[in-house]
C-alpha cells in the first residue's frame, strides 16, 4: 500500500494545505467537495506537490516535517524543484 504527503493550494487566496493520505484522489475530491472543515472555507483546491512512500509512519514523518517549516518561501522553492522534476 503506497502512503502520499501532499501540498494543495487555494485557488481562493493561494494559500497552502499540507496533509497525508492513503488515496491522494479521493482525498483531493473531499477538500473541494468540503468535507473537510479545515479546507472547506477555501475552495476550489489545486493538487501542486505529492510525495509516495512505502509505509505511514515515513509518511507522517515528512508530513510533520513540511507542516513545521510554516515558510512560503521554502514551499515555493519545494513546489518549483517538484514542477520541474515533472
Amino acid at each position: 500500500m503506497s502512503y502520499w504527503v501532499y501540498i494543495i493550494e487555494s485557488q481562493l487566496d493561494k494559500s497552502f494545505y499540507i496533509g497525508f493520505s492513503e488515496n491522494l484522489e479521493t482525498r483531493l475530491l473531499q477538500h473541494n467537495n468540503g468535507e473537510s472543515t479545515y479546507t472547506a472555507r477555501k475552495i476550489p483546491w489545486k493538487l501542486v506537490y505529492y510525495e509516495e512512500f512505502d509505509n505511514k509512519k515515513e509518511a507522517l514523518i515528512r508530513e510533520k516535517f513540511l507542516k513545521r517549516q510554516k515558510n512560503t518561501k521554502f514551499y515555493k522553492s519545494l513546489l518549483n524543484e517538484f514542477q520541474t522534476q515533472k
